[in-house]
């Protein structure tokens, strides 16, 4: 490719929108150093300072979606709407990109219903197992739809594209042998080990879960990697001061997820997108607790697509007083059960989405 190619990207709002654009992006800038980027996101949200922090230039647009929770506050949105489309037919036309990629979010509409409008090739990377509204309608002009599961109500079957989602480097990269990744975490390589994440904020209902099971758990050989988040960290461990906890470490954050993932034997975890391409490329036995107020409950989408494929067990919110222990003792103490799991889970395990999509979107941009 002779000529110096410009990229426009949009997703945001959460860190599961983002970080899949920037892993794209990624990719191109390491076969093309000279192309140029740049992101379209939503003022206000967190891309306005994750995509900087990763080296892009990023423009924002006002734009936000329907409050259920306050109906009056939504009176405005027509006209943001219309200046957010606005906004970003200028932003698109000075910029002149070759093709833009969308990964969802609120400002990822506007941009890519611009871009197609001017004629630019776009682009779909969708993370969830449910597609989004604006996605369903964009999807009809993309030339590809990227998706995390083969199979997603609302995409022509014919644009969907298999690939998985793209995550971080350190964790296809930096796996370990299970034992020497429990002795660097300072655990007994011969327990049973469970790693409880609940995202970098943390889940009450798994922290409340651990709560009301400690005692139970102190009595059997396992051990426990319990990731609490930021807003319940202080309160447990004055909770747990008193308590003979010596197989249980109480973590606010951990850094070093990969070391983590490899220490575990059992992973208790939500099931956002991205944490479950990242647990299918761990190939770990897990437990899902999807988060019941996700956009169109899509985390529960999500995690019935690997327990039909028998790659996980899930447990509804609801449910976690009366299920919780039980289901995890089952996975626990049966060892079969967890390598068919292990197994289940290779189908969804896409360590080299990132380059495949890539590869896909310049065959397609070029053909």
């Amino acid at each position: 490719m002779n000529k110096k190619l410009k990229i426009l990207l949009s997703g945001g709002g959460t860190g599961g929108h983002i970080f899949p654009a920037i892993a794209i992006a990624d990719e191109i800038r390491k076969r093309f150093p000279d192309a140029e980027f740049l992101f379209i996101g939503a003022n206000g949200k967190m891309e306005m300072e994750k995509v900087p922090q990763a080296g892009y230039k990023i423009e924002g647009i006002d734009i936000a979606g329907i409050n259920r929770g306050n109906l009056l506050s939504n009176l405005g949105l027509p006209f943001k709407i219309l200046k957010s489309l606005s906004k970003s037919r200028r932003i698109i036309r000075d910029f002149a990109p070759d093709f833009a990629i969308g990964t969802g979010g609120f400002a990822s509409g506007p941009a890519l219903y611009e871009a197609n409008k001017l004629g630019i090739p776009i682009f779909i990377q969708e993370q969830n197992a449910y597609a989004g509204v604006t996605n369903k309608i964009l999807s009809k002009k993309a030339r590809a739809v990227f998706t995390a599961y083969p199979k997603v109500e609302g995409f022509p079957a014919e644009k969907i594209k298999f690939l998985g989602n793209p995550i971080r480097s350190t964790i296809i990269s930096g796996m370990r042998d299970i034992a020497d990744a429990k002795e660097k975490m300072g655990l007994d390589k011969n327990k049973i080990t469970i790693l409880s994440i609940g995202g970098s904020l943390g889940s009450r209902t798994l922290n409340n879960a651990w709560r009301s099971q400690l005692k139970e758990f102190i009595g059997k050989e396992y051990q426990l990697i319990w990731q609490t988040g930021k807003t319940d960290y202080q309160d447990i461990i004055e909770e747990t001061k008193n308590t003979d906890h010596h197989n249980i470490q109480i973590l606010e954050f951990i850094k070093d997820m990969e070391t983590a993932y490899s220490a575990a034997d059992v992973i208790v975890s939500r099931a956002g997108a991205i944490a479950i391409s990242e647990l299918a490329v761990a190939q770990k036995p897990v437990l899902l607790v999807p988060f019941p107020y996700a956009a169109e409950d899509h985390q529960t989408k999500n995690a019935m697509n690997l327990v039909e494929k028998n790659a996980a067990r899930m447990i509804k919110d609801a449910e976690m007083d009366e299920k919780f222990w039980n289901t995890l003792s089952e996975i626990c103490e049966n060892e079969s059960v967890r390598k068919e799991m292990s197994k289940n889970l290779l189908y969804f395990a896409k360590p080299n989405a990132a380059k495949e999509i890539v590869d896909e979107i310049l065959n397609n941009y070029n053909s």
